[in-house]
């Protein structure tokens, strides 16, 4: 798999600019604040139906505009792919792929494959478990779009259960039908994202453990933390939920559920938040990504496109040389300001940015 072109039209800082892409290496550097990340930010949003760093559509879109647009042309071994979204300040984005409407953000899933790595994510170990579920939610909805429907379907029951908690709480009540009624969407939902979690990450580990012997020769072990243990089912998830009704109300949220859950990342037995060197946190976390780059292509037969946003001056020698021999074959987007670390083949495609224009050199 491998993105032949993007357009990109009032996106953060660019105005109007179209770049044409090697299937290999693309190394886009040049000063801070340019629009470096801005390129990587705009693959991502299109694989993923949102960015990795704003927290609203609105936030993509150029000082004075009503609306961005993101071409992209991307290719995988059976077909040619013609991608446009179009966010709009005032309502919902539209996305196309060749012409035809994607209704759903799920069905967008089922294209353009990206892993995405950059200096937080090194930070994946000692970081918070918020950091953690979304690394898994991204994982598993590129794998499984009914994955995401369901976390979709599971916050929206959140939000209505975490309301109807304050108002129980302002009135003094203790229990409410209604809060029975959310807790069984919530059971519904929950059971099936922490299936498709437990399995994400028992099948991520045998890949990650295999990395990280090859980079440090250490153990590592990446499990499921769920916050409700076991492999219940939907009544008894039910069951929690409503024996917890009268603490949830004096605490006004939710005490239960995969809003909750984590995972637990060990080397050599001990477990790496905690105990790990930083060194061994972010080969661990190198190891995680990387595993599920080869995952995806274990289930999807392609490799996915790799977007490395300013992540190689964060390694040191040995893990940037192991990292640079892994992507050597892949299509891989690299954001720097020194070239020096990039080691460039015959494949290598270099875009000097500056002021939202990107310059082939």
């Amino acid at each position: 798999m491998y993105i032949s072109s993007l357009t990109l039209q009032s996106f953060r800082n660019y105005d109007k600019e179209r770049i044409e892409f090697s299937p290999r290496t693309n190394v886009i550097f040049g000063d801070n604040a340019q629009g470096k990340t801005n390129i990587l930010e705009a693959i991502y949003m299109f694989a993923q139906g949102k960015s990795h760093r704003a927290h609203t559509d609105k936030e993509l879109i150029a000082f004075g505009k009503h609306f961005a647009k993101i071409g992209i042309e991307f290719h995988d071994a059976d077909r040619d792919y013609s991608g446009l979204m179009q966010l709009n300040r005032g309502g919902k984005k539209s996305i196309k792929i060749n012409h035809v409407q994607i209704k759903k953000l799920s069905m967008l899933m089922n294209y353009l494959n990206v892993v995405m790595f950059s200096p937080e994510d090194l930070d994946l170990v000692k970081g918070s478990p918020t950091n953690r579920r979304r690394f898994i939610d991204s994982a598993v909805s590129q794998l499984n779009p009914p994955y995401l429907v369901n976390l979709i379907d599971y916050h929206k029951a959140l939000v209505q259960k975490n309301s109807l908690l304050k108002e129980l709480r302002r009135k003094g009540r203790q229990s409410d039908m209604t809060l029975s009624v959310w807790n069984e969407q919530l059971a519904e939902a929950g059971v099936k994202i922490m299936k498709y979690r437990r399995e994400f990450l028992e099948s991520l580990n045998l890949f990650a453990a295999d990395i990280q012997k090859e980079i440090s020769g250490e153990e590592l072990k990446i499990s499921y933390a769920p916050n409700i243990h076991g492999e219940v089912t939907a009544d008894e998830f039910y069951n929690l939920l409503e024996a917890n009704q009268k603490r949830e109300i004096e605490l006004t949220s939710a005490v239960l559920g995969v809003q909750r859950d984590d995972m637990t990342i060990t080397v050599n037995g001990r477990e790496a938040r905690v105990y790990g060197s930083q060194g061994q946190q972010r080969t661990a976390a190198l190891s995680a990504k990387i595993a599920q780059a080869d995952y995806i292509e274990s289930i999807k037969d392609e490799y996915p496109v790799l977007l490395l946003d300013d992540i190689m001056s964060e390694l040191d020698v040995r893990r940037r040389l192991y990292l640079a021999e892994k992507i050597r074959d892949k299509q891989v987007f690299i954001t720097c300001t020194d070239t020096d670390l990039i080691d460039s083949t015959d494949d290598t495609r270099l875009f000097h940015i500056e002021g939202g224009k990107a310059e082939c050199i």
